[in-house]
């Protein structure tokens, strides 16, 4: 039942914008009809042939394979979405993206239906587009044969580039992401203020696709011209230039017709994609409570916690966020007592969750602060154990308090970024080859290198015993490698070694494998929406509770929110101040590739602010 329950939610909002894309594709389409059979200087015969066309029956069945490449664009929409982007850390990492077997699927698919597209585009347009083969005379002595339309065979393979351009782009600018708009507005609305975004995206797309596929045909147009003529039997008609030059890829009528062709197609599908977007965030009200056992699945308490399908989490944080700030009657629903029992269930459960959420969030930002502050190497053994003991030690204190998560620790100030002061070992060489030796090389010889003691008046001595202030060198072995290891463990440590800095000297390696600006930090954040919302939630919550709160259940786990808060505002501030993490937002491009997520950990920490202000504003000296 809960699975039927979320596939109601989903899937029937889905179908709903499918529907409204097949209606407005009757529009689009008469607006294309009307634009490709352009004559200024002819408009009543240029009406009268458009009319004619539109209520033939060869344009009916244009219109219904239109609509077949609708709803299965939408269906893709359904299956490939997500709310957390799929964020590449690395050139390599986006390349194996691009060459994923569920990508390559998506690609083909959109090939195909670009071809589609494409032969509806050219039998509307008719003229010279509208057959792929036409009778003509090679010789006088034989009789007519049939020969390669080139002109529609061009505009067939524009289609099917177009097509896998969208889905290449929908890959490198996480076109499947689904972002949530804070402000919230009624459907229509929504699609009025990005519909002639949606249009300017689709004209420049199809401007820079056409170009790019231009200078494609012209180096290579001659090997699918000759694959058609073989595969189909045609001949090539000598008398007509081919389309493989500069003066026959310059005639402006040719251009236009696929630039429209090419911003048609596009517009189709990206309206698809933009109602999707509208109709799968529109905001769901949870009930807070169900009266019926049956109906304990759909109230926000049960969604809240679940994680499949992550949609509906996001849906049930955005309700929390909502209803905390606007509904003072589903409020008191969460601070209402069970009966009997008298247990404050609801606010427990959507309380825990949210901290969960909280400290989650923490661990990975600290976990990541941890990775930078030792170059990408693990901590030694003594450092690890030091933290160990500190975190056990401190972890006794935190048990009395109702923590989110059992599996989940959360950790004072102090002892989340406990400083690398102290800690710092001398390295040991378990392994150091003969340098004099005749087999050994250049690179192996700086390697093995002896070690130079380090002064007041040394270049690499700090007195400042920071991580972000020091500089470390790469070392070869961490000091972690003692002396129980196996020599064929230090053997293999050392060939590894090796390996790495023979790669590092190559450029095409490095500049595959090398971090992306930034990627690390906006992967850390891409969930983050969860986080505000239950942010906001949560203060917004525990402000009403001043006054709301007829029993004091928010009072019980007040410290447990303000604390964690505190330790989240410590780890984000720490955070952005780690090089290479931007301090303030970039500029999000205007076209339909989703980059919302590139400003979530900016939104967060402006959140984060707001919701400890709120609180500490709210009760004031109360807190002490």
């Amino acid at each position: 039942m809960s699975e039927w329950w979320c596939f109601q939610v989903i899937c029937w909002r889905a179908v709903a914008s499918m529907a409204w894309s097949v209606l407005l594709l009757l529009p689009t389409t008469a607006l294309f009809v009307v634009l490709s059979r352009i004559s200024l200087f002819h408009p009543i015969l240029w009406i009268s042939e458009c009319l004619s066309l539109l209520t033939s029956t060869s344009a009916i069945f244009s219109f219904i394979l239109l609509c077949g490449v609708v709803l299965l664009v939408g269906f893709f929409n359904l299956e490939y979405y997500t709310v957390v982007p799929s964020i590449a850390c690395s050139k390599i990492a986006l390349l194996g993206q691009v060459l994923h077997p569920r990508q390559f699927v998506h690609s083909l698919v959109h090939c195909i239906m670009g071809v589609v597209v494409a032969w509806c585009c050219a039998f509307t347009i008719g003229g010279r587009y509208r057959s792929l083969g036409h009778p003509c005379t090679q010789d006088e002595s034989s009789g007519p044969e049939m020969c390669l339309n080139e002109y529609h065979l061009v505009l067939l393979l524009v289609g099917a580039f177009i097509g896998y351009s969208h889905s290449l782009v929908g890959v490198v600018y996480n076109m499947n992401y689904v972002s949530f708009h804070t402000m919230q507005q009624y459907k229509y609305l929504r699609f009025k203020g990005a519909l002639p975004l949606v249009v300017k995206a689709s004209a420049v797309q199809a401007l820079y696709c056409l170009r790019n596929f231009l200078v494609l045909y012209f180096f290579m147009g001659y090997a699918p011209r000759a694959w058609i003529c073989r595969t189909l039997d045609l001949n090539i008609n000598c008398s007509i230039h081919s389309l493989d030059s500069v003066s026959s890829l310059l005639d402006l009528s040719l251009l236009y017709h696929l630039w429209i062709s090419g911003t048609f197609l596009l517009l189709t599908w990206y309206i698809t994609v933009l109602l999707f977007r509208i109709f799968v965030t529109e905001v769901y009200s949870f009930p807070v409570q169900s009266t019926f056992t049956e109906d304990a699945h759909q109230c926000l308490p049960k969604v809240i916690t679940g994680m499949q399908p992550m949609i509906l989490k996001f849906l049930a944080l955005q309700d929390l966020a909502l209803l905390s700030q606007h509904s003072p009657s589903r409020r008191l629903e969460v601070f209402s007592l069970s009966q009997p029992g008298g247990h404050p269930h609801i606010w427990t459960a959507l309380s825990k969750e949210c901290l969960s959420l909280l400290s989650d969030l923490t661990e990975r930002l600290v976990t990541h602060h941890d990775t930078v502050a030792t170059n990408g190497r693990a901590k030694s053994q003594s450092t690890g154990s030091n933290k160990r003991s500190t975190t056990s030690s401190e972890s006794s204190g935190m048990d009395d308090m109702k923590t989110p998560r059992p599996s989940v620790l959360i950790r004072t100030p102090g002892s989340v970024f406990l400083r690398s002061s102290g800690l710092r070992t001398p390295l040991t060489t378990p392994f150091t080859p003969d340098r004099d030796s005749p087999f050994s090389s250049p690179a192996l010889r700086r390697l093995t290198g002896p070690l130079e003691p380090q002064g007041p008046l040394s270049p690499g001595f700090s007195s400042i015993q920071s991580p972000h202030v020091m500089r470390r060198g790469p070392k070869l072995w961490s000091a972690s490698t003692g002396e129980g290891q196996p020599r064929g463990h230090i053997w293999l440590i050392f060939t590894n070694g090796l390996v790495k800095h023979f790669l590092a000297k190559r450029v095409l390696i490095m500049y595959l494998f090398n971090k992306l600006p930034e990627a690390s930090s906006q992967s850390l954040f891409a969930d983050s929406q969860l986080h505000i919302w239950a942010l906001q939630g949560l203060s917004h919550l525990v402000a009403a509770s001043f006054s709301e709160d007829q029993y004091g259940i928010v009072q019980t786990t007040l410290p447990t929110i303000l604390s964690t808060m505190l330790v989240l505002q410590e780890a984000v501030d720490r955070h952005f101040k780690l090089p290479h993490t931007s301090s303030k937002p970039g500029h999000c491009s205007c076209g339909m590739g989703d980059d919302s997520y590139k400003t979530l950990r900016f939104a967060l920490r402006s959140s984060l602010k707001t919701a400890v202000y709120r609180i500490t504003t709210t009760f004031g000296g109360h807190l002490q």
